[in-house]
């Protein structure tokens, strides 16, 4: 496989795992991370560092805008829950050291 279709067909998944994420509002982020240790500010996060990297000024925002399909604090407002204890105590957990 030559470097452009790879990328083409990262690119595809990375378009496939963002839809996916945006219409399972009800998985929250917590979750994700207790279950992979990765959520969806995450992999805004990665995407704002190798926009950065590539010297595209890009902030937070705009790149968890890119992830939630609509501004987070919107995203937040709309759908996400308190943590109940037991996610916060697999969370703190899983999260030992860092």
């Amino acid at each position: 496989m030559d470097d452009q279709t790879r990328i083409e067909l990262e690119a595809a998944a990375f378009r496939s795992l963002v839809d996916h994420l945006r219409e399972r509002t009800d998985v929250q982020n917590i979750d994700l991370m207790n279950l992979s240790g990765f959520c969806r500010n995450c992999l805004s996060r990665w995407y704002q560092e190798a926009a950065n990297e590539k010297g595209i000024d890009m902030d937070k925002n705009g790149a968890r805008e890119i992830v939630y399909g609509m501004p987070f604090a919107e995203w937040r407002d709309k759908f996400q829950k308190e943590a109940t204890p037991e996610q916060q105590a697999k969370f703190a957990e899983a999260n030992k050291g860092h």
